[in-house]
This record gives C-alpha cells, structure tokens and sequence, in this order.
C-alpha cells in the first residue's frame, strides 16, 4: 500500500511547550488534541517503508505506531529536532543485529558525522544526491532555504504517475527552488504559525498566510500543513483555501489515484 502516515506534526520545540501555560499548551496538555511531536512521517510503499526524518520523540513515535524496527530513514537537515533520535534507532539496531540505512545529502551526513561520529558502526550513511529509490518511489531532494537557520532539503516522490512532495523546513522560496513544487498531486508544507509578527529576518518556516500565497502560484491538489508550533489551535477553524488541511498525529493519506 502506498500510504503516508503523520507520527508527528510539531515544530522544534513540540506542544506543549514545557514552560508555557498558553490557550494551546494547557488544551495539549488535558485533551490532548493540540499535542505535537516532532515532525516526521511513514511512507509505505512497495514491499518496504521508511521515514522521513528522526527528531527526539523517535521512540514515543515508534511506540505508538507499535513499530518495532525501521530499517531506512530518509534526512532532510541537520538540525535537532529532525535528527536527534538517530543515537536510539542506531542503539536499536545494534541490539537486533541489523544495520539501518540513513539517506541524506553528502553535506547533511557530514554535519551529522561531526555530531555522532559512532553513528557509522550501527548505520550505513549513504547520499541521497542525484536521486534514490526507496519504495518504489522514486525520490530527487534540492536545497531549500530556511531563513535565518540556514538551510534544509525538500523531497519530491514519484511512483505511478503519483507525485507529491515533503518541505517540512523553508521559507521565501526562489524561482529554482519553488520550480520543483510545481504539478504536485500533494504537497506537504512546513507552517509553523497562522500569522508569525516576528521580524522576518528572524524567521525560518513560512506562516500559513505565507504559505497560501505560495499555493496559489504552485497550485498543489491538495495541501497538508505540518511543522506547527503552540500558535496553531486544531479545533479553531481557520480561513484555509479549498484543498488545504491541518495534518494531525495519525493522519493518513493515500498516496496514489483512486484507481491504482
């Protein structure tokens, strides 16, 4: 089955944050349904699956999909929050006697060697530049920016005539960086806020606002917004054009036409 299944939705930081009693953090705390971890998804595909990313919540993730064992982990950058469960899954497979596959771009995997260098008796670290095969999807990744934390790569997949692409990380996109974007049948975008008033040279995510100005220059079929912090509240309904939805813990998605 080809299907894409959301582990976590959060920003860096999660919800709810640890320090903060806002409307978001206390409804995240009691009902639970503002609560997010890091984000990172399931991508099923033929005969095999992997994730996309591995933050700090990786073994709560694991634990409630009731996952045992991942073999592959595809990186998008090197940043905590998206690599910070890598020691445990190696740990993991030390203990089951298995080596795991990271793909990541040559400069993402030697930013994370410099971070884990022991990493490498439990992994095979192989570069994911030029293109990989995961699944039977076929997968490009290009740099992206991130604004004032640097960069991040996005992933555009391919099976069947299906496509649909992962930026979890970006903002103010240029025209060679958006061209990729282009002729998705979903696309799954980094938002952190609804409306973030941080002066944007502080900034890294696009907000919601952003993010459908965007949307209607690359015209996805559908949209899911991930990456969000304790500034978006689920139950609210927000002012979202046609075909644009909030992913949640949980959420599925189909990846292929109805008839395939």
């Amino acid at each position: 089955m080809n299907q894409l299944t959301f582990l976590g939705t959060g920003d860096a930081m999660g919800v709810p944050r640890v320090y903060c009693n806002c409307s978001v953090c206390e409804e995240a705390r009691l009902t639970g349904a503002n609560r997010r971890l890091r984000s990172s998804v399931l991508v099923e595909g033929d005969d095999e699956s992997f994730l996309i990313d591995c933050g700090p919540d990786w073994r709560t993730q694991m634990e409630n999909m009731g996952i045992r064992h991942t073999d592959t982990i595809l990186v998008t950058h090197a940043h905590f929050d998206h690599i910070a469960g890598l020691p445990e899954w190696a740990d993991a497979c030390r203990w089951l006697g298995k080596r795991g596959r990271l793909y990541a771009p040559q400069e993402v995997i030697d930013v994370i060697l410099r971070q884990f260098p022991w990493l490498q008796g439990n992994l095979d670290l192989l570069p994911a530049d030029g293109g990989i095969r995961l699944g039977g999807w076929d997968i490009q990744g290009w740099r992206v920016n991130h604004g004032k934390n640097g960069y991040s790569y996005a992933y555009r997949l391919t099976k069947s005539g299906f496509t649909w692409a992962y930026c979890s990380d970006a903002i103010g996109l240029n025209e060679a960086e958006k061209k990729p974007l282009n002729g998705l049948d979903l696309l799954v975008l980094g938002t952190s806020f609804y409306h973030e008033e941080a002066e944007y040279s502080t900034r890294s995510v696009y907000d919601m606002l952003e993010a459908q100005e965007l949307l209607v220059e690359l015209k996805p079929k559908r949209t899911l917004f991930t990456h969000m912090s304790h500034d978006v509240d689920v139950n609210q309904a927000y002012s979202l054009a046609d075909g644009i939805a909030l992913a949640r813990t949980g959420t599925q998605v189909r990846l292929a036409y109805k008839d395939n």
